[in-house]
Parts: structure tokens; sequence; C-alpha cells
């Protein structure tokens, strides 16, 4: 019997552990966004680790500024999607393709314009979300229909539920 319930102080001390370093590193995002400000207003910014060249940009410190200005609501947007519990949460992927193919973009440095035509690269995922989320919810209004259970017990019935982090990814692929 002490095994158990050892094994579950440790599987929720695990889990304690875990929020906690996500609840910090949300409360530190603001900070994370005004690291640009350290980055030189020229066009060279030169580290002891690497060179960088905004060419198009022609200011390492607005690069990172737009950077930064994708790279942190993407991070928060990822951290949402696997920590939703909700029926609905593959609906995240759209925001989240949407500013990774804008941060790939920003490293084209043939680009001229930033966020431009980017809908169009978006449709085919749209196209596969928005009917199967719209298909998930009108099996639960049906359900809602034909049966006596609530609302959150319908959402825990279409909730998938991975035991971890891999899990969550191994269901995509």
């Amino acid at each position: 019997m002490k095994e158990k319930s050892g094994s579950y102080h440790q599987s929720n001390n695990k889990h304690i552990i875990i929020g906690t370093l996500i609840a910090t590193f949300i409360a530190i995002t603001p900070y994370l966004f005004y690291l640009h400000e350290s980055i030189p207003d020229k066009q060279v910014w030169n580290t002891f680790l690497f060179s960088y060249d905004s060419k198009s940009w022609q200011s390492a410190n607005f690069a990172m500024w737009v950077l930064t200005g994708k790279l942190i609501p993407l991070l928060l947007i990822f951290i949402w999607f696997f920590t939703c519990r909700h029926w609905w949460y593959h609906t995240l992927i759209v925001p989240i393709v949407m500013y990774v193919y804008q941060i790939i973009e920003f490293f084209n440095t043939t680009l001229n314009y930033l966020d431009e035509f980017q809908l169009i690269y978006l449709i085919p995922i749209m196209a596969i979300i928005i009917p199967t989320i719209y298909l998930i919810r009108a099996q639960m209004f049906n359900k809602i229909n034909e049966t006596t259970k609530s609302m959150q017990e319908l959402e825990d019935e279409f909730k998938v539920s991975p035991k971890n982090f891999w899990d969550k990814i191994k269901q995509y692929f």
C-alpha cells in the first residue's frame, strides 16, 4: 500500500514541479520579450558566439524585436496547446502554424513584406482542422439530445488525454 502512495506522491511532485516551471516561464515572458532592447541598433551585431547581419531589416535591434514578437506568442500557444484539456484544443494548431510560417519567413532574406499572403498557406491546415472540430461539436450536440449527460461529461468523453508529452506528439503522426 505504501508503494502506491509513494508513487502517487512522486507523480504529484513531478506535476507540481512541471507546473511551477511552466508558470515561471509564463510569468517571465514580458522580460523575454524585452530582451531585444539589449541588442545594438546597428546592421551587424557581433557577439563572442556569432555575428548576425540583419540585411534587409537594417537594424539587428528591430529584427530581434520582430522575432520576439513572433516567438513569444508561439511559445505561449505551445504551452496552451500541450496543457489544454478541452476537446477543441486542436484549433490551436492554426495559430501555431501561422506563427511558425511567420518565423520561417522572418529568416527569408529576399523578403520585402513580412506576413503577406500567409493565409493562403494556412488554408490546407484550416481545411482539415475546422471541419474536424465542427464534426466533434456536432457529435457532442447529438449526444446531448440523445442522453442525459452534461456538457462537461461529454467534453471528458471526447477528450484525448495522452500520458506524457511524447504520447501527445505521437498522436499526430
